[in-house]
């Protein structure tokens, strides 16, 4: 994420930006500048997972007691120097970032399976400089944060605009995360994740005005320089060209620059002595090669552009780019929620480096898919097809604006519009939501959809209902091994009966419309969207409707939601196996039972590591997990082959398990007789 080698430019060659900075002292110079209110430090938690992960054995995931430790400290440190914290997720890819999100998860691909290959030839964990995050981990890290009481936001768009802008609009002690985009917003300061030693509570602030005089420019330029360097929004290969003419008539090389801190000095130099000696006098589009491209560029410039600031880098002028077919519709965002803003973000978990894109890429619509087939491929249309985009307008002047649409990648899906949406200016970036159209006709059920959002209490429900995509990103597969089925297949069955369950309106799920799925698996190059369609679910009186699931409190409602849940899983015909078994473990049993009807490769001992999990793992703690651990290694150092923390011997010096073990074994056998795959 962010500009590309602006990282790198700034710790070789601009060291004075960063700068030693203790929060506690921080915080008491907030405090006392502004009496009453709680300095507050807003959190990119997605930058910051590998900071809170921090095992060794780290390729099967787990640890979860000791993680949920890390988290715990984490929070206690700041909370007892006086420090807010506010934790934002990412909620959405934006359809212009697509392709990026794509590379990255090809380029991920390749770091999972050169990860396998290690421990294929090795039989060892692979070291930290290997490390990939868990699959989920950012998921119940959501979860685990709200259990310690903190606020935790999703974002309903990019989510660094919804950091920067939540920390410019609530005037917060500043930003913690690792993205240099941070150093082109105008928003509160700017401080480092890697290097935060939370002993000291002592941390590295990144100034953005400090690296303006280096490049002798204003805070105003520099989104002109991010999009000229390349970003997520323009491809870095759009101005390559421009930034060598740059180099090539740049005087002042420094010999200690490497050729990439040298184009940044020497682009910055040009908008410095040459664009803004012009500007006013020539369009910004007759001084730059922009092309076809104007719309794009002048929506990255306006990417950075917080509500209430305007760039002097866009004039009204620039409104007349393109004249475009689709108007953005938008929703007022919740006044309850101090984060509203334009919609759409890439939930990246921001562990490696992005890859630049062609942003003229064109996606094609898919073909659906065959929802019965457990392990069918899709099938895609033609994808020279053209989507369309919508336009944005200027609510004072009513004329088409070209800022924010890239007009050769266009989407159009007939969905149903929202009546309570309405038309804002791009450029301002006012907080309000901007939404195309939406999948649920219902404005009472999408606004609390969009609530439990933005509060992190759902997943992928809202993007479901509200622009029918979702995506997941790479998990731990390996793509050689045959035998186990990818995830994105095993619970595609329970994903197609939840889509009938939210898009139904409580009618047939048949009529519903296809949902598209951005998932990650092997053999998917993800040129398209797989175009599932919805599984209707057989319950008794119909599928009931999301208003009776969400809104009705009466006594009955909780056991239709039950029922519901087993319907989801097919364990419609199992509901009094379950009512037998402890209520903690019920969830457990719904997901046991359905993954070894659906994967028949699974052996005892899977069930066996499942179950231990649940059982004997709750009545330890994380420093005695830690402990066992290190024991275990140490002896597989010495070759002692002691078992996993977890294994067989643990489940026998409980006679809980042996007994849940042999109901779930009997269940299953029955329902694969019942069930056949």
């Amino acid at each position: 994420m962010g500009v590309r080698g602006l990282q790198g430019f700034v710790a070789s060659s601009c060291p004075h930006v960063c700068t030693t900075v203790n929060f506690k002292e921080l915080a008491e110079q907030h405090q006392s500048k502004h009496p009453g209110c709680t300095p507050t430090i807003v959190v990119d938690a997605m930058c910051c997972l590998r900071y809170w992960y921090t095992p060794e054995s780290w390729v099967c995931g787990g640890q979860w007691k000791e993680y949920f430790s890390v988290l715990r400290d984490f929070v206690r440190t700041f909370t007892d120097v006086g420090i807010k914290l506010v934790f934002f997720f990412d909620g959405m890819v934006e359809k212009e970032k697509r392709d990026v999100w794509v590379k990255r998860r090809l380029k991920n691909n390749r770091e999972i399976a050169r990860i396998f290959h290690y421990i294929k030839t090795h039989r060892e964990q692979p070291s930290r400089s290997m490390f990939f995050i868990p699959s989920g981990l950012a998921i119940f890290t959501r979860f685990a944060l709200k259990t310690l009481g903190q606020e935790t936001l999703c974002s309903l768009q990019e989510a660094d605009y919804e950091v920067a802008s939540y920390g410019l609009q609530n005037n917060c002690l500043g930003i913690l995360g690792e993205d240099t985009d941070y150093l082109i917003y105008d928003s509160c300061p700017y401080f480092s994740i890697s290097e935060l030693c939370l002993d000291s509570l002592s941390t590295v602030m990144l100034c953005r005005e400090k690296l303006c005089a280096s490049l002798g420019l204003c805070l105003a330029d520099l989104p002109l320089l991010a999009c000229l360097l390349g970003n997520d929004v323009v491809p870095e290969g759009m101005f390559e060209t421009f930034r060598y003419k740059c180099l090539s008539f740049y005087t002042s090389v420094k010999e200690n620059c490497d050729r990439r801190g040298n184009v940044i000095l020497a682009v910055a130099d040009h908008i410095a002595k040459v664009l803004r000696l012009y500007q006013g006098e020539k369009k910004l589009e007759e001084m730059l090669p922009l092309g076809p491209n104007k719309a794009l560029f002048y929506k990255g410039m306006a990417s950075y552009l917080l509500p209430g600031q305007k760039s002097p880098w866009i004039s009204p002028k620039a409104k007349a780019i393109t004249t475009l077919d689709k108007q953005i519709i938008s929703v007022s965002s919740d006044p309850e929620s101090k984060q509203g803003s334009p919609e759409s973000s890439d939930p990246e978990s921001k562990q490696g480096s992005p890859e630049s894109t062609d942003s003229g890429s064109k996606q094609g619509s898919p073909e659906s898919t065959d929802s019965g087939s457990k392990q069918g491929s899709p099938v895609c249309t033609d994808p020279e097809s053209k989507q369309e985009s919508p336009m944005c307008t200027d609510p004072e002047s009513k004329q088409e604006d070209p800022m924010c649409t890239d007009p050769e990648s266009k989407q159009e899906v007939p969905m149903c519009t929202d009546p309570e949406f309405k038309e804002e200016d791009p450029m301002n970036m006012e907080p309000e939501i901007k939404r195309q159209v939406t999948m649920v006709s219902d404005t009472e059920i999408l606004k609390v959809a969009r609530a439990q959002h933005v509060q992190a209490e759902s997943y992928l429900v809202y993007n479901i209902m509200a622009s029918g995509e979702i995506e997941c990103s790479n998990t731990l597969e390996d793509a050689l091994d045959q035998a186990l089925p990818s995830q994105a297949f095993v619970y595609r069955p329970v994903r197609q009966r939840v889509y009938s369950l939210l898009l139904a309106g409580g009618h047939d799920g048949a009529s519903c419309p296809p949902v598209q799925e951005w998932f990650v698996y092997s053999g998917n190059p993800l040129t398209h969207p797989d175009l599932v369609r919805p599984l209707q679910m057989s319950l008794p009186g119909g599928t009931p409707s999301l208003k009776l699931l969400w809104l009705n409190h009466e006594p009955g409602t909780q056991a239709r939601r039950v029922e519901v849940l087993l319907a989801c899983f097919d364990l419609s015909s199992s509901s009094e196996e379950l009512q037998a078994v402890e209520s903690p473990f019920q969830g457990l049993c719904c997901l046991l039972a359905y993954l070894f009807v659906q994967v028949d490769t699974l052996c005892l001992e899977d069930l066996h590591a499942f179950i231990a999990q649940a059982l004997c793992l709750p009545g330890k703690s994380a420093g005695h997990l830690a402990d066992v651990q290190e024991a275990d290694s140490r002896s597989r150092t010495r070759g002692e082959g002691a078992p996993p923390l977890g294994g067989p011997t643990d489940l026998l010096q409980d006679p809980r398990p042996s007994r849940l073990e042999t109901s779930l074994q009997t269940w299953t056998c029955d329902r694969k007789q019942t069930h056949p795959a």
